[in-house]
């Protein structure tokens, strides 16, 4: 029952991390690496499969092996952030959407300046 509850759980975390590349306020590389804990723990097969993967390998890879982020990814994944998290302002315009989508934006930036850098 365990390890069904694990590969669902990873399954989810895996789907939801998926949402975030496209949607600011889901966070992507937590979700993916909880995904990867989840499988690493119960199918060595699901776990290898995401590892591999060509979009979300180099998030587990990168933490794993405590290597950082590129420069480049890093200003890209500031200004995707941003650009989605003012479109969702204009679109929803209200005063506590702009706090909530302002203070996730904050946090998150702060986030990924904190990371290493890559070399």
């Amino acid at each position: 029952m365990k390890k069904l509850l694990l590969i669902i759980a990873g399954f989810t975390c895996l789907f939801l991390g998926a949402v975030g590349v496209v949607m600011p306020l889901l966070p992507t590389t937590p979700l993916v690496l909880l995904a990867a804990i989840c499988f690493s723990s119960v199918n060595e097969r699901f776990y290898e499969i995401l590892r591999r993967n060509r979009i979300f390998g180099p998030f587990i890879e990168n933490y794993r092996t405590k290597q950082g982020i590129s420069k480049r990814h890093k200003i890209g994944s500031i200004i995707f952030l941003w650009t989605g998290l003012l479109t969702s302002m204009i679109v929803i315009r209200t005063p506590t959407i702009y706090l909530i989508l302002t203070t996730v934006g904050i946090c998150v930036t702060i986030h990924l300046l904190l990371l290493k850098c890559k070399k």
